[in-house]
């Protein structure tokens, strides 16, 4: 076992605060990351403030985690020492179910075992993830990240990243198609750069207008405010696919009216509360409402090695261990252009938990 550092909260109303953890020691097929960078994903939020129940504690979030191989266990065959690797939503699955074997292993008919917030298959105990100086996983779940992409910029990737690659993917998304992004964070910019990339037509779908400069940066072709109720004329009946990356509820009645015949509306950002939708809202043109989650290993790999293809990145902001807190709250009020992520450098020794 190694005792490192780490950021921890007790209960669901406390704060994180610094803390000492344990590391296993490696398994046969084990690789031990030093974690040099970890995004901050609303998800955390919503765990480490049980609101969406399930939180057992203490507990340390992240699993937007990119660092270096120090160590790699007996067996080991996909990584070596001094590998740029990341880390993210999950670290096991049954590997024996039919989703796994499909390469799945998000939707494990046995349950995958999330990064953080879960239980290890063996033993039980806690999983603690990437706010912390390092972590053990096995080689299957670890991500190699192409020398092109910064680090930093590379860990938002492992989540928010796959979020939306993942889903574009699945609707295929591509030229000829029409593209809402509804929602303008740390998902949603992720949505306009992969969604472009694919060559489709990219309209961000925002509460207001004030990250127009940055969504056309990103390479949305329009730009509409949501708070204007013209938008929703002007764009009736529009889309073939809308992503919605927000994690409050919004009206789904009015967002199906955007979609054209056989349009989805796919939801990713997962309010705390139920949403509630008219069928008569689906039936009038054969609309599809889904969700989608984050993607299995083999897909996060390809999002990875597109995305170093295209020179895409998460837009950061850099922070250290000390204001974590308080890019909680900024999250929350989306005021973070648009992934926080944690210099790990900044965070406390061991010696002066000790």
């Amino acid at each position: 076992m190694t005792t490192i550092s780490a950021l921890s909260t007790p209960a669901a109303d406390q704060p994180l605060a610094p803390t000492l953890i344990t590391r296993r020691d490696p398994r046969p097929h084990d690789v031990v990351i030093d974690i040099a960078f970890a995004g901050i994903c609303h998800s955390d939020i919503h765990q480490a403030r049980n609101e969406w129940g399930g939180s057992h504690f203490p507990m340390v979030p992240g699993h937007e985690i990119a660092g270096i191989v120090t160590e790699v266990g007996s067996a080991v065959t996909t990584h070596r020492v001094g590998d740029r690797v990341g880390i993210g939503c999950f670290v096991d699955s049954c590997r024996e179910c039919e989703n796994c074997l499909a390469g799945e292993e998000q939707y494990c008919l046995n349950g995958h075992t999330a990064t953080y917030n879960g239980r290890d298959r063996e033993t039980g105990e806690s999983t603690f993830g990437g706010y912390s100086t390092q972590i053990v996983a096995d080689e299957n779940y670890v991500l190699r990240i192409p020398e092109s992409l910064d680090l930093a910029q590379a860990a938002p990737l492992l989540c928010a990243g796959i979020t939306l690659y993942s889903p574009l993917m699945h609707w295929q998304a591509g030229p000829g198609k029409r593209v809402a992004v509804l929602g303008m964070g740390g998902l949603g910019h992720m949505g306009v750069k992969i969604a472009h990339a694919l060559g489709a037509e990219v309209t961000v779908l925002s509460q207001t207008l004030s990250k127009k400069e940055d969504g056309l940066r990103m390479g949305a072709d329009h730009y509409y405010a949501t708070s204007d109720p013209a938008t929703f004329t002007a764009l009736k009946e529009r889309f073939d696919l809308i992503l919605n990356t927000v994690s409050a509820n919004v009206d789904i009645d009015a967002y199906l009216g955007l979609l054209r015949l056989d349009g989805a509306l796919v939801n990713i950002g997962i309010p705390s509360q139920p949403d509630s939708v008219r069928m008569f809202s689906l039936a009038r043109r054969r609309r599809s409402l889904s969700a989608s989650t984050i993607g299995g290993i083999r897909e996060t790999q390809e999002m990875l090695d597109f995305c170093a293809a295209h020179d895409i990145a998460a837009d950061i902001e850099i922070i250290t261990a000390a204001e974590v807190n308080d890019a909680y709250e900024r999250v929350i009020a989306s005021a973070v252009r648009y992934r926080a992520v944690i210099d790990i450098a900044t965070m406390p020794t061991v010696e002066s938990l000790s």
